[in-house]
């Protein structure tokens, strides 16, 4: 197969301060985790702050994104949009990632979380038994891509 015959976009690397506009403005992203060779990714709310993304993540007694999270000890979180019109865009952050302490918990009180993360996605969970924990990914290593003026087709 030819990319000349079958069209091809280019791309192109984001500097630093698109790069932090768009962790500064994307709400929502995949979390990648592994487990001993196994992959796992789940959509997730995100608020990026100095260096840093924030995760707020449910646990039903039963998650196997938490089982995830606690053999990962680098993680990487993709954002990403492909508009209609053919525009699209990337960032790959990587890093270290733990959950808060209680203490360092304690700043994002009810009316924060909401904030800073937006309204819970619940999955047929019982509201009552759900655990809230917050997550954050200290980014070692980000990248940003995003799409040409020339087309290609």
């Amino acid at each position: 197969m030819s990319l000349d015959r079958i069209g091809y976009v280019y791309t192109f690397g984001m500097d630093e301060a698109e790069i932090e506009a768009t962790l500064e403005t994307t709400a929502t992203g995949v979390l990648a985790l592994a487990n001993d060779g196994a992959a796992y990714a789940i959509p997730v709310g995100c608020d990026y702050e100095d260096g840093t993304l924030y995760f707020r993540l449910t646990d039903d007694g039963a998650s196997k994104k938490l089982s995830y999270l606690e053999t990962t000890t680098e993680a990487c979180v993709l954002l990403y949009a492909d508009e209609p019109s053919g525009d699209s865009w990337s960032v790959v952050a990587v890093g270290p990632i733990r959950e808060l302490t209680d203490e360092e918990l304690g700043a994002f009180d009810e009316a924060t979380m909401l904030e800073r993360f937006g309204k819970p996605r619940i999955f047929d969970e019982d509201l009552d038994a759900l655990e809230w924990s917050v997550y954050e990914l200290d980014i070692e290593e980000v990248t940003g891509r995003k799409t040409g003026s020339q087309r290609i087709q």
